[in-house]
């Protein structure tokens, strides 16, 4: 993870062309705000999963899946990409959503590949969830919005 953060910020860098100005005291909070807003989100969904008696990465989970790009199946590869996880991590995660029934493998275009998808079981708990995620992103959104607004007002500076 170290390497990608080192690579946004070069590529940042040199986009700019010019040294960076010299941030203030509201840049700052600005920068804390947001990551509180963010934070919050972050809290609430966790704890909205673990009100349902699921992991906050299995949600993550179950997400990745249905919301992936064009398909409702993925392998276990494009999982562990889309959670920044690694592959074998995956593995057990999608073991205990197996257990769970709220996952089925199936078998892909050649033996070694699997797909995951989600069964009738995950995709109801995955739609509960959903609504009130929304819910909480129509709150916290103009906030977000005011403070994406400021960012942006700063950087032009």
């Amino acid at each position: 993870m170290a390497d990608v953060t080192k690579f946004v910020f070069n590529a940042v860098m040199k986009q700019s062309n010019k040294q960076p100005r010299v941030l203030r005291k509201a840049d700052y909070e600005t920068l804390a705000a947001f990551r509180y807003l963010l934070r919050r989100f972050i809290h609430f969904s966790e704890e909205a999963a673990k009100a349902i008696n699921i992991t906050p990465q299995q949600h993550q989970a179950l997400l990745a899946i249905k919301g992936f790009p064009e398909r409702d199946q993925v392998t276990i590869g494009e999982l562990a990409e889309r959670l920044q996880l690694r592959h074998h991590s995956v593995v057990g995660l999608v073991d205990r959503l197996e257990k769970e029934k709220l996952m089925a493998r199936k078998p892909g275009n050649n033996r070694r590949e699997v797909l995951v998808e989600l069964t009738e079981r995950g995709e109801r708990v995955l739609a509960d969830l959903s609504h009130i995620h929304r819910a909480e992103l129509k709150k916290l959104g103009p906030k977000l919005k005011l403070l994406l607004q400021t960012l942006d007002q700063e950087s032009d500076q």
